[in-house]
């Protein structure tokens, strides 16, 4: 079964690839390595989470942020590569998430992006990761996360 059908199962939509918004390109391909510039919660160019895990937004609010970084990040995959069924293997996921000072719960909130990319691609979904709590994220964002994949020869 090939990655867009799960996504279908799973009742997800792939968005347009999001606009670059800034000095820097939406992937970098180095050999067998795709490296994917951070996404944002926004889906089709609509911001979707905005503002602080503990004071806007909840940790499972987090959570949805980071599911839609993710599929902008799947959507930037199929962007480079054509198929999303070119993933070998998910490498790391860095994880930010805008949150109150002394917030430790990032990692619970970055698990929204970790767990789809391993529902959808299974053990190749399974990453290196880091979840770092942020004052600030670009556009008022909950969550950015930026993506190394290895694809298929």
């Amino acid at each position: 079964m090939n990655i867009e059908t799960k996504l279908t199962e799973l009742g997800l939509k792939l968005p347009n690839p999001p606009a670059v918004a800034g000095s820097y390109v939406p992937f970098v391909r180095t050999g067998n390595l795709l490296y994917l510039a951070g996404t944002i919660s926004s889906f089709n160019g609509e911001m979707t989470h905005v503002g602080q895990v503990g004071k806007e937004q909840t940790v499972q609010a987090g959570y949805e942020a980071a599911k839609i970084c993710a599929l902008n990040t799947l959507a930037n995959i199929k962007a480079a590569t054509g198929s999303l069924d070119s993933v070998k293997q998910f490498v790391i996921v860095n994880g930010f998430v805008n949150a109150i000072s002394g917030f430790t719960e990032s990692p619970a909130v970055i698990n929204g992006a970790s767990d789809l990319f391993a529902k959808i691609y299974g053990d190749a979904g399974k990453h290196a990761r880091a979840a770092v709590a942020a004052a600030g994220l670009p556009k008022g964002t909950t969550v950015e996360i930026q993506v190394v994949v290895e694809l298929k020869a």
